[in-house]
């Protein structure tokens, strides 16, 4: 399990609302704002969990934000019309289509996921398993 995962973000208002569209299509919610003295940025968790967490952020070296090659953010989903749901919000906002909704069996036979790369051209799936 992971703690959080941080992108880096060129223009962070635009990436906030898409993630706050996509990501609550899977139950997430953006977080407080809490001025750490760090770039601009903005966070999203489960309601009532702490972590895991997800942010964008401008890159603290001050360096422009980049997409990593090969690099993929996988966000699970408690069923598959999350799934949908949250890839149709993405392309709805921008988002460049990788693969639509459908099983994946050979991943495993239950493995419905879907793909789109953000504004900015990282990497997203939605999942959704039965044992997630």
């Amino acid at each position: 399990m992971y703690s959080h995962i941080q992108l880096g973000a060129r223009d962070v208002a635009r990436l906030a609302a898409f993630y706050d569209a996509v990501l609550g299509a899977l139950g997430m919610v953006r977080m407080p704002f809490e001025d750490d003295g760090g770039p601009p940025g903005e966070g999203w968790h489960t309601p009532g969990q702490r972590w895991p967490q997800f942010f964008v952020q401008q890159p603290i070296n001050g360096l422009p934000a980049t997409w990593g090659n090969g690099v993929q953010v996988s966000f699970a989903a408690g069923s598959r019309a999350q799934v949908d749901a949250a890839w149709q919000a993405a392309l709805a906002l921008g988002a460049a289509d990788e693969g639509a909704p459908g099983l994946r069996p050979q991943y495993s036979p239950d493995y419905y996921g879907a793909y789109c790369r953000d504004p900015e051209g990282n990497k997203l799936c939605f999942v959704h398993a039965d044992d997630l």
